[in-house]
C-alpha cells in the first residue's frame, strides 16, 4: 500500500491510519474503500483499490495498491471484480481496524469517531447505469454502506487517478 508517496508494508497500514485518526482524535472520520480499473490490449486489467481516510473538514490520506489480473471481456466483468476486490479488502482491513480502535481505547486512548463505505464506480449516466442496483446488492449483502457516482470518489477519482 502507498500513501504520502511513500511505500507503506502491509503490516504498518492499519498503525499508520490509527496513527493519523489519533493526531487529531475529537474529529470524525470517514473511511472508504473504492477500486477501479482498466482493460489492457492483451484484455487484461489493471486493478487499484484505495483506503481513504477522510478527516470531516480536514483533508485526509489515502493508501492504494495496483493488481492486473487477466482474462476481462467486458466492462460488467471487470466492474463486478472491482466491487469484489473492495469488498475482500474491506472483511480483511475492518477486522484490523476494529481490533486496533478497541485495543487503544483500552490502553485508554481517546475513542475515534469513524463510519465505513464501499464506494463503486458506477452511475446514474454511462455504460454502468445497469449495473447499480446489483452492485449496491452485492457491498449492501456484505453489511457495508454503499455510494455510488457522483459521491463515490474513493473509486471514481482516488483510485482512478492510479490506474
Amino acid at each position: 500500500m502507498t500513501g504520502l508517496g511513500l511505500s507503506v508494508p502491509r503490516a504498518m497500514l492499519v498503525p499508520e491510519i490509527m496513527r493519523y485518526m489519533h493526531e487529531d482524535a475529537k474529529r470524525r472520520y470517514n473511511v472508504i474503500i473504492g477500486s477501479d480499473s482498466e482493460l489492457l490490449a492483451d484484455k487484461s486489467a489493471d486493478f487499484v483499490t484505495a483506503i481513504v481516510v477522510h478527516r470531516v473538514g480536514g483533508g485526509g490520506r489515502y493508501f492504494w495498491r495496483r493488481l492486473e489480473l487477466e482474462n476481462f471481456h467486458t466492462l460488467r466483468d471487470r466492474i463486478i471484480r472491482e466491487v469484489l476486490l473492495s469488498i475482500e479488502v474491506a472483511k480483511e482491513f475492518l477486522i484490523e481496524l476494529r481490533a486496533a480502535d478497541q485495543a487503544a481505547e483500552a490502553r485508554g486512548e481517546a475513542p475515534l469517531d469513524w463510519d465505513f463505505e464501499i464506494h463503486a464506480d458506477v452511475g446514474e449516466v454511462g455504460e454502468t447505469k445497469v449495473m447499480i442496483q446489483e452492485v449496491v446488492g452485492m457491498i449492501r449483502a456484505n453489511n457495508f454502506e454503499a455510494k455510488t457516482k457522483p459521491w463515490s470518489y474513493a473509486a471514481s477519482k482516488v483510485a482512478d487517478r492510479h490506474v
